[in-house]
Parts: C-alpha cells; sequence; structure tokens
C-alpha cells in the first residue's frame, strides 16, 4: 500500500534481489507500450477480465473509480519509479481475474485514495456508496504517528474486525499484498524479511482460511525466495534440471482420456505443475522425487456425481492408493474447498496424484470467497436465518478469532494471539449435546470447546463426556466428535491452572489466565476434595436382616457387594459360629465356591432397615460433599460411615455407608445422588473382600 509511495526523484535505486515475479502483471501490461499518454487504457485490462465473469458488468462505475483514482494519486511515485496508479490497477486486475464483483474491484481502484491522497471516505461514500466506503474503510491502514509501534497490530485489528461484516476487505488486502510482494525487490533486505514474515505468519493464513489458493500458493513461493534464498535456489534450480517431467504425467493423462472416454465420462484432463514450495515440501516427505511428483493431474466434470464416475472408473482401469484417498466432497474443508483426492499407478508403476471436481469446484478452489461474488446480496425469497443475513462463507474461525480479539486490548498481546492462532491452519467440527455444532482447531481439548460454547461461564465447567463416555478437560477431541459439558452451579469455581496445558484456542488462554490473574490466591480447597477421610458417624444399630438355617449363627452382611433387599443372596460360614451374606453376582461367591467352600442358603427377614455401601465417582467442585450429604438425609438414609479420597486428575471418589429406614429406597437414593452437578456415577460397592 502506500509504503511505497514516495515523491518524484526521492526513489532509492533498486537494490538487493531482482524482483521476483512468477506469473504476469507487469509494468507494459498495464501501461502498454507507451508511458503517461496510454495510462488510461490501462483500465481496458481490468475491464476485460473482469467481463469474462460477468459479461454483463457495468463498467461506468469502474471507469469512474479509476479517473478518481488516477487523478488524487497523480505526481506519486512507487520506490521502484513506477507511477503509483499502477499498485490499484494491479490489485484491481488480480481481483478481477479471480472473479470479484464490481463493488469488490471499485473499491480495490480505491483503496489507497483515502490513506495517501487527499480523497475523503465522506468523499468516497458520496460518489460511490456505502458499501465501497466500507471497503475502502476496512483495509486503510491507522497511522504511526497516532499508534506508534502498535499501528500494525492494531490495523490488522480494525481490518480483522471489518472482514467480520464483509469478507471482501480481506479480499482486497491479500490482493494488494501480492502485489506488494511481487514488486518487494526494490526495499532493504531488512524490510523485505520484515514484510515476508508477517506475510507468512498473518496474511498466508488468511488466504488459506478464506480458500483463496491462487494467491496463498504466490505468496508462499514469493516468502519462500525472500526468507530461505538458498533452499529456493535449490527447488528452482531442481525443477529446471526437471522440465520434462510432466512428460511422465501427459503419457497417464492420455491414458485417463481413453478410459474415461471409454466409459462414455466427459471430462477434461490437465496437468497441473506444482509450485515451488510444493516442490520442496514433497522432497523433505520423499527424499527423493520421482518424476511424477513434480505436478499433478487435475480432471474437471460438469457434476457432483460425475466425479465420483471418474473416480470409479480410475480406480477400476489403475491401481489405487488406498491411503492417498480423500473426499473433500462429501465433507468439504472450512474454507470452501471441495474435491476428491486420489492416487493411482500406471501399468509402469509410475505413481500419479489425482484431484476430481467440477469446474465450479475449481473455481471456488483457486478465489475461495472471492469466487462468491457478493455473498451478501439476498437471495429472492430467501428468509434471513434468525433475523440476520446468512454468510455463506462460513467462517466460524473469524467468529472466534473476533471474540477472542475483544478480550485482548493489549496490541503485543492481540498480535502474539493472532500469529498462534493463525498457526492453526487445520479445523475440526464438533457436536454439542443439541446437535448444534463447533468449528475448532485440529488438537482442541474439552477446556476449548467449553470456553467456545460457553464464554466466561466456562470457569465452571467440571468435566465432560466425550460421544457419551466420560472424558477429563485435558481430552483431545476429534472431528465429528459428541461433547455434553458439565457445568457446576456453583459460579465461584474457576479454572485449574492446568487447563492452560491443554488450551489450543486463544479465547480459552486468554479468558483463564484473566481468571487467574484476577484470582491469585486460587480457588478454596474445594470441600469435596478433602486430602483425609473424613468418617462420619450417625449412631445407629447395624442390623443384618438376613436370616439362615443355622442354630445361634452370626449374621452379618459382606462389604464387599453390601447386599440388600431384595438382592439375590447366599452365604459362607466362617471362623466363629458367623456366616457371611453375599451378593450371588459378588466374585468372592465364585472364587470361595471354586476352592470348594459350601454356600449356606440366606432369606431376607421381614425388617425394612439395611445397610449398604455406596461408591459416588464426582469431579471436584466446591460445596460437593455438603450437597451429597443434604440429598442423603433428604432421602431419609443415616450416614455411618464417609470417606473421600484424594483427587487425580479432577476427579473425587466417595464411599458412603448407609443406613436406609427401607431397602425399597436405594434407587431413588441413588438417582438423586446421581443428580447432583459434578456426580458422573454411583454404584453399589464391589470390591474384593479381604477374607470372607
Amino acid at each position: 500500500m502506500s509504503a511505497e509511495a514516495t515523491n518524484p526523484g526521492a526513489h532509492s535505486r533498486r537494490r538487493g534481489r531482482a524482483r521476483i515475479d512468477l506469473r504476469r502483471l507487469g509494468r507494459a501490461a498495464l501501461l502498454g507500450p507507451a508511458a503517461r499518454d496510454r495510462l488510461p487504457d490501462a483500465i481496458g485490462h481490468v475491464a476485460e477480465a473482469h467481463r469474462a465473469h460477468y459479461p454483463e458488468a457495468d463498467l461506468a462505475t469502474l471507469h469512474k473509480a479509476y479517473v478518481l483514482a488516477e487523478s488524487s494519486h497523480r505526481g506519486q511515485f512507487r520506490k521502484s519509479g513506477e507511477p503509483y496508479i499502477t499498485h490499484p490497477l494491479a490489485v484491481t486486475l488480480i481481483l478481477a481475474e479471480l472473479g470479484a464483483e464490481t463493488t469488490t474491484l471499485t473499491a480495490s481502484l480505491l483503496h489507497d485514495t483515502v490513506e495517501d491522497t487527499d480523497v475523503t471516505l465522506e468523499q468516497v461514500r458520496t460518489e460511490f456508496g456505502a458499501e465501497v466506503s466500507y471497503l475502502v474503510d476496512g483495509v486503510t491502514k491507522l497511522e504511526k504517528v497516532d499508534y506508534g509501534a502498535a499501528a500494525e497490530p492494531e490495523t490488522f485489528r480494525k481490518m480483522l474486525v471489518a472482514t467480520g461484516n464483509d469478507v471482501r476487505v480481506m479480499s482486497i488486502k491479500l490482493a494488494d499484498r501480492l502485489h506488494n510482494m511481487r514488486t518487494l525487490g526494490v526495499m532493504r533486505p531488512e524490510k523485505q524479511a520484515r514484510i515476508a514474515r508477517v506475510t507468512r505468519d498473518v496474511l498466508i493464513p488468511l488466504a488459506e482460511r478464506l480458500g483463496v489458493q491462487a494467491l496463498k500458493t504466490e505468496l508462499e513461493d514469493l516468502v519462500f525466495a525472500i526468507l530461505h534464498p538458498e533452499e529456493y535456489e535449490r527447488t528452482r534450480v531442481l525443477i529446471a534440471e526437471n522440465s520434462d517431467a510432466c512428460n511422465a504425467l501427459a503419457a497417464i493423462a492420455d491414458e485417463f482420456r481413453a478410459a474415461l472416454r471409454e466409459a462414455d465420462i466427459n471430462a477434461e484432463v490437465l496437468i497441473r505443475p506444482r509450485h515451488f514450495v510444493s516442490v520442496h515440501r514433497v522432497r523433505l516427505k520423499r527424499s527423493e522425487l520421482r518424476s511424477t511428483d513434480f505436478g499433478r493431474l487435475l480432471i474437471l466434470v460438469a457434476e457432483d456425481a460425475d466425479c465420483y464416475a471418474v473416480l470409479g472408473e480410475l480406480h477400476t482401469c489403475f491401481t489405487p492408493v488406498i491411503s492417498e484417498f480423500k473426499d473433500f466432497i462429501a465433507a468439504p474443508k472450512f474454507n470452501l474447498y471441495q474435491s476428491l483426492h486420489t492416487a493411482v499407478a500406471g501399468p509402469d508403476g509410475a505413481v500419479a496424484e489425482v484431484l476430481i471436481r467440477t469446474h465450479q469446484m475449481h473455481k471456488v478452489a483457486e478465489a475461495g470467497v472471492v469466487a462468491l461474488g457478493n455473498p451478501y446480496v439476498p437471495v429472492e425469497g430467501a428468509e434471513p436465518a434468525d433475523g440476520e443475513r446468512a454468510d455463506p462463507t462460513r467462517p466460524g474461525w473469524l467468529s472466534r478469532l473476533l471474540e477472542w480479539q475483544q478480550s485482548t486490548p493489549d496490541p503485543d498481546t492481540f498480535w502474539t494471539s493472532l500469529r498462534a492462532d493463525l498457526a492453526q491452519d487445520k479445523e475440526i467440527t464438533v457436536f454439542r449435546a443439541d446437535g448444534r455444532a463447533l468449528g475448532l482447531p485440529a488438537g482442541a481439548s474439552c477446556v476449548d470447546a467449553a470456553y467456545a460454547q460457553y464464554g466466561e461461564e466456562a470457569h465452571s465447567c467440571i468435566g465432560a463426556r466425550v460421544n457419551g463416555r466420560l472424558a477429563t478437560m485435558s481430552t483431545v477431541l476429534g472431528d465429528g466428535d459428541t461433547v455434553h459439558l458439565l457445568l457446576a452451579q456453583d459460579s465461584s469455581s474457576g479454572p485449574s491452572p492446568e487447563w492452560l496445558d491443554h488450551a489450543r484456542t486463544p479465547a480459552a488462554r486468554i479468558a483463564i489466565t484473566s481468571w487467574l490473574d484476577a484470582h491469585p490466591e486460587g480457588v478454596a480447597a474445594p470441600s469435596a476434595a478433602p486430602r483425609r477421610p473424613a468418617p462420619l458417624t450417625a449412631g445407629r444399630p447395624v442390623s443384618a436382616n438376613a436370616v439362615v438355617d443355622l442354630p445361634e449363627a452370626t449374621v452379618r452382611l459382606a462389604g464387599c457387594c453390601t447386599p440388600v433387599p431384595p438382592d439375590a443372596v447366599t452365604g459362607f460360614a466362617v471362623r466363629g459360629g458367623a456366616v457371611t451374606v453375599h451378593r450371588e453376582t459378588c466374585p468372592a461367591v465364585a472364587r470361595m465356591t471354586g476352592v470348594g467352600r459350601a454356600p449356606v442358603p440366606v432369606r431376607w427377614g421381614d425388617a425394612p432397615e439395611c445397610r449398604v455401601t455406596l461408591i459416588a465417582e464426582s469431579f471436584g467442585r466446591p460445596r460437593l460433599l455438603a450437597d451429597l450429604t443434604e440429598v442423603i438425609a433428604g432421602e431419609g438414609a443415616a450416614i455411618v460411615s464417609a470417606t473421600v479420597e484424594p483427587p487425580t486428575q479432577q476427579r473425587v471418589r466417595h464411599t458412603y455407608t448407609l443406613q436406609l429406614p427401607d431397602a425399597a429406597g436405594l434407587p431413588a437414593l441413588m438417582r438423586a445422588m446421581r443428580d447432583v452437578p459434578g456426580v458422573y456415577d454411583v454404584s453399589r460397592a464391589q470390591h474384593p473382600a479381604a477374607t470372607a
């Protein structure tokens, strides 16, 4: 943008590496054979590219915007010596070739006028409307004189907030950065490196997330050349030495065409050479490159069903490499990308990677959100969801980014968090208990899901169920998992410092850090997790309520399974003339029967009272022990004894021996205990007895 605007005669000589231009769009393409006198004709290149996508487009607005941009930038030059108007023209041509609609192209022609000239936003709004004015404002940098060192991060914050309302803002910024990167050779090497690093850390991930692969791949190559010149040169030489490598792919492509013609499938088979960074990555992955590794085969068809027809034909006629198959049509990537990926081996053993997609999928794969035109034009007859316009780009990552950035007023924290967030370039979808979806970065845990769903209310989260099974907060989630988060009723509880080790999203990290900073003393040790057993005694008499047909035999209930009416029970005689009563399903019964111990018949007596031992499994939280004892008392049971084991991995185990006035009330008591927040299981004691 304006970093390259300068006054006549003040531009520096070209220094350092020669300008890198991997595709096209040189000065001659914009200006024609003559210079200043032919400058107005440059808009013709934009008009031609625009009409290729929009044959009925009204070019009057573009011409009007060009006249204003050219007149306002007149007298300004880039550091390369070119008239400054070549920059907005180049940016606009990039977007026009990608298929941007007229409003975006108008704003791109004017994107530097408010920043670098006397044109005001009000003037743009008056002459071109509120939408164009919003887009221009979105990409206008904040003044360094006002913001100092915070100008760059705050400019990106402003731009991202604007993108949250209109993704076309970022489309213009990406095209602007691409042209600046193409012409970066006139900058000092240290400035080239600084701009390249920001492009690598912020702009390239944003291009990936918006699906604009055409811009992303070229930006990657330009950054690669600046930050890793030796590796870039090695890759360039490797590609040059294998210039005939595509011959192998061409032969396979001919075989594909013949097979598809025979199957009566109308398809276009193209060879797509890999860009520099892609070749570099494959070389690192394979060590030694095959001739077919320098490109991939792209097959374009008309309909979605044709994609699968092509896939079936290729897998029938050639040997498929099953590990390479991916279906991004049935499950599109989070950036709108759709395609079938596979790899097949030809008769000579050469393996070719294949992309199969429709023409529309290909357009979106290359241009991403730019290919959607104006995504905010209401569809005729469609009702807005929940009173809001639906955003077809579905940028869930952008919604999360906009939420957490509000919690980071500090520019340095925002800048660091932004880079960390964008470094997570893969996304998963998990489902809440109510069926709604949550988008999270790959590797996210239950901690991230909690803060994504509940915000600061997640401070009181005490656990989760993942796919119906109990899980700790540190559990890493997979794509398609269902997550049911459990919150404590006590709002005074807070997150554990350990959660920071498992948080992948800035929203979770920022919220946890803020809470911990505000509560340096932490949370008081929860009453549900004392460090020593806490025996409680109710003082009631012990009654077995079981009858055996042995004179003067003492009957006692086994502590390992705590039988109660109407359990099926059996007994075993022990030393001292006593009989120990077990549930028939108790493991101790099988052990004693196995060693030849004779069982003693047992029946329940008429007394309604019984004693039982229950195990409650829970997540630790304040007041849990008090809530459990209150529920037990409410069901009319008396606590004979209770122990609470030290917590492990935020889980607490409670053991209660209870005296019930009636055994029939046991199921209701267990249900009531399970309903206590934080308790995820209540069961009868079932542990090996030391002796029978």
